[in-house]
């Protein structure tokens, strides 16, 4: 966690915020305040090392778009304050998730009672097939 806060520390100066107009419910302050904020971050041209960046890269290319840009969008409250700090702390939770390490799957074998399971199985089925065939 400590070394996601430092990361954070880092990139804070390469984040760009915009706001723009939200949807939904607003009464009549909706058409007049810009209260949607989406924070881009290019992650490719970042000052991160090359690990770290190749990392990110990886594990979220989903979100991130053809130019290389990650693109987080916030607008849940009506205050654009609100907004910023919920991006960042969404970003947060992505470069958070990003450098779990994934889980190594351990190779297990069927159990005896699911070979016979399967053989039995196999068995009905030939002799069902077999009581299909033309008598000779």
């Amino acid at each position: 966690m400590q070394n996601i806060l430092q990361l954070l520390e880092v990139i804070k100066p390469e984040l760009t915020f915009s706001a723009s107009r939200s949807s939904g419910p607003g009464g009549q302050n909706v058409n007049k305040v810009n209260s949607r904020i989406t924070l881009s971050w290019k992650v490719s041209e970042s000052a991160l090392p090359a690990e770290v960046k190749e990392v990110i890269l990886k594990k979220l290319q989903s979100r991130i778009t053809a130019d290389g840009e990650l693109q987080i969008t916030v607008q849940e409250s009506r205050s654009q304050l609100q907004n910023k700090e919920a991006t960042i702390q969404k970003l947060q939770e992505l470069l958070t998730k990003a450098f779990i390490p994934r889980k190594v799957r351990k190779p297990t074998k069927p159990g005896k009672a699911a070979k016979q399971a399967r053989l039995q199985s196999k068995k009905q089925h030939s002799e069902k097939k077999k009581w299909r065939q033309k008598p000779e």
